[in-house]
């Protein structure tokens, strides 16, 4: 059994956490552990307060506790907002206070893009357009070619969450390019775990998005590969065999 803990800010799409548990298919427990929002606002003073150290400590106990074997911050914009040094220093402070590997979803995007060796992605936000251009600096500096940058002023994550798969595929067609071997959905408010693979389907190109990519990344820090192509191209690399 692997257990894997995260720490997920307020309720909007958490479950996708379950969703992604059943279709791994295999001995992953998912435990979500939610941190107090604050206020729900997609704008840079909000989201820096929401991604703070006090509030992600508050839930490090519970994941102990479940016997977690590493945790992600399951937020995006909780942590870009922070810029890559800042990121590392708030995940650094996870991992000392969870005696855990830790990382968070904007690290998830960065590593799932070499992963598939996506040098080029385009990113489709429900975020206002200035938090949107904060993560593409961020995966610019995390060495991540950013060709396009689509923001949907979306100033809520309840909002995000109340999108259907049709909102969330034309997101994904307007900021798409035909350079982009990637489109990045970045907001962990967004259900996508059921949409994957209509979504890679209807763009022809692999799509990562918030929730799928955390979970993925959670695995990286366990060092588990699980083959699940319902949850997109991501999930069905294989190991890469040392020469």
């Amino acid at each position: 059994m692997t257990a894997l803990g995260f720490l997920y800010p307020g309720h909007s799409a958490e479950d996708d956490y379950p969703r992604i548990e059943q279709l791994l298919g295999s001995d992953i427990r998912l435990t979500v552990v939610h941190t107090d929002i604050g206020e729900d606002a997609h704008r840079v003073d909000a989201l820096i307060e929401m991604g703070s150290a006090q509030r992600l400590a508050a839930g490090v106990e519970e994941l102990r506790l479940s016997g977690a074997e590493a945790v992600v911050w399951a937020c995006t914009s909780g942590s870009f907002v922070y810029g890559l040094q800042g990121a590392h220093e708030q995940v650094r402070g996870l991992a000392r206070a969870a005696g855990l590997p830790a990382s968070s979803t904007s690290f998830a995007f960065a590593h799932a893009a070499r992963e598939i060796e996506a040098q080029r992605v385009a990113i489709g936000a429900t975020y206002p357009d200035d938090v949107a251009a904060l993560f593409a600096a961020f995966l610019k500096e995390a060495g991540t070619e950013v060709v396009a940058v689509r923001g949907s002023g979306v100033v809520t994550a309840a909002e995000a969450a109340g999108w259907d798969y049709d909102q969330v595929l034309a997101l994904a067609r307007e900021a798409d390019r035909p350079d982009a071997e990637a489109i990045l959905l970045p907001d962990t408010a967004l259900h996508t775990a059921s949409h994957l693979a209509a979504l890679e389907k209807d763009l022809a190109k692999p799509v990562l998005t918030a929730n799928q990519v955390t979970v993925w990344e959670a695995l990286r820090l366990a060092d588990r590969r699980v083959n699940a192509p319902e949850l997109g191209t991501l999930f069905t690399r294989e190991p890469i065999v040392q020469a």
